[in-house]
């Protein structure tokens, strides 16, 4: 089996966090108990899909403000944060307002690109501007100078009792620091380098270029090496990986069916590039953590890396997301050279 380049040193895990349309509740609260569940495994860090009109997470900063209450130690990430639906000024506040609750925990994900299905929403979104936004980097550089602690006015001071700042309050010192890209191309990955980010890669890419036959690891490979070498410190630059991957050791033979079959439904979309943006996806990997594990040291992407937020899969059930977790945390990470943190 092939040495990793080095031994896990952060273990996480991403999760969409679905609800029932007609009782969302149930479905959030779910959500919450698994990242507690996250922190008593001993997980490094939780992080939370986002997701508009659909049944799943349309708020992770606010679900996150909660988990923030109900746990101690472990980071809240989001993964990611489609900044074609959101107002920089605001969401600097409330991403500071979270990281502060939180004790400096907080992680966000971001990425740019016209919302999803933008013509049928343009009008409920932005109803008086929606052909003259800006859907380029240009949006992450302002999110990014805002809760740096660069001014948003020019104007400060005392205004009769009031006291007003030129730069977004609440500012939380070290949020800037914990800034992520999600990207799956040689360009984003080197703009994130460039301006200081971190970088999250996913079981996505694109396929740039003719090459034949198309190799997601290597693809991935490229693009956390590009990354490193526009990053200004890249020796503090953070990378973290999130393929999907779905231990069985403890899981019930009906478990490993399902599993199984899930993953079966997805494969045929990892044989080549995939629409006009043309992204190539990874298989997903069901398996006992022994074989993950061997998968895992040969792959191209994950030896460059030191930290991962495994995705889990969409659309299991409560019962199947404690026995995934309880093995990553268990199994895999420990064959990984991870171990679990105190809570």
């Amino acid at each position: 089996m092939p040495s990793p380049s080095r031994p896990l040193r952060k273990l996480g895990f991403l999760t969409i966090g679905l609800f029932d349309g007609a009782d969302p509740r149930p479905g959030h609260e779910s959500t919450l108990e698994i990242i507690e569940l996250g922190e008593r495994l001993g997980f490094d860090s939780a992080w939370v899909r986002h997701r508009h009109l659909q049944y799943g997470v349309s708020s992770p900063v606010a679900l996150l403000a909660a988990a923030s209450q109900r746990t101690s130690r472990i980071e809240l990430g989001t993964a990611v944060i489609p900044l074609g639906w959101e107002n920089p000024l605001r969401l600097a506040e409330d991403l500071a307002t979270v990281d502060i609750l939180s004790g400096g925990r907080l992680n966000p994900g971001i990425s740019v690109g016209p919302p999803m299905h933008y013509d049928q929403v343009k009008d409920a979104l932005y109803p008086d501007t929606g052909d003259m936004e800006d859907f380029s980097y240009e949006r992450v550089r302002r999110l990014l100078d805002l809760v740096r602690g660069k001014p948003a006015t020019d104007f400060s001071g005392l205004e009769g009792f009031e006291v007003f700042s030129d730069v977004v309050q609440p500012h939380s010192p070290g949020l800037g620091r914990r800034l992520w890209y999600g990207g799956g191309s040689a360009r984003s990955a080197s703009w994130a380098g460039e301006h200081g980010m971190n970088f999250l890669t996913s079981s996505v890419v694109k396929a740039e270029g003719e090459e034949r036959p198309w190799d997601f690891a290597e693809i991935q490979r490229s693009h956390i090496r590009a990354f490193r070498a526009a990053h200004p410190d890249s020796a503090a630059a953070r990378v973290s990986q999130g393929l999907v991957v779905i231990p069985t050791d403890s899981a019930s033979p009906e478990q490993r069916a399902k599993y199984e079959a899930y993953a079966a439904k997805r494969l045929p979309r990892t044989a080549s590039p995939q629409g006009p943006a043309r992204l190539l996806f990874a298989p997903d990997i069901v398996a006992t953590s022994t074989e993950i594990a061997e998968r895992l040291h040969a792959h191209a992407g994950f030896r460059e890396v030191d930290e991962v937020a495994f995705a889990l899969p969409f659309t299991f059930e409560h019962e199947d997301y404690v026995q995934i977790l309880t093995d990553l945390a268990t199994r895999l990470g420990p064959a990984l050279g991870w171990s679990p943190r105190a809570s």
